[in-house]
């Protein structure tokens, strides 16, 4: 499983579309997702205080889509980008992803 953090509105959106895809996937050309050790360390560095999030569950065996583990910044992390729009079969599960009072975030026991 890997996951995706996404704004309510753009899961609204996609729910419409029946395919999401984050605008990272116009501008990088792939979407930025977490494994579930990562999921965390990335919220609370670009999300932190955001009240408007979901956390995305994608099945990555089941889903078939071109992803990747790599690092593009350098470091020896990597982290899975998916490169191309994911069809919601895919996403398994959507939960809400609130910070908590202090603005960071735990991992949701229902993800």
């Amino acid at each position: 499983m890997i996951y995706h953090i996404a704004s309510n509105s753009d899961w609204e959106d996609a729910l419409k579309a029946g395919i999401y895809a984050a605008d990272s996937l116009q501008t990088e050309g792939f979407i930025h997702c977490s494994t579930s050790e990562q999921v965390l360390a990335v919220a609370n560095r670009f999300y932190q205080g955001h009240t408007d999030l979901v956390l995305l569950s994608i099945d990555e065996d089941q889903s078939k889509l071109p992803i990747r583990y790599e690092n593009l910044e350098g470091g020896t992390e990597r982290f899975p980008h998916v490169y191309a729009a994911i069809p919601l079969p895919a996403i398994v599960r959507s939960v809400p992803f609130p910070p908590l009072d202090n603005g960071s975030f735990e991992f949701p026991s229902s993800a």
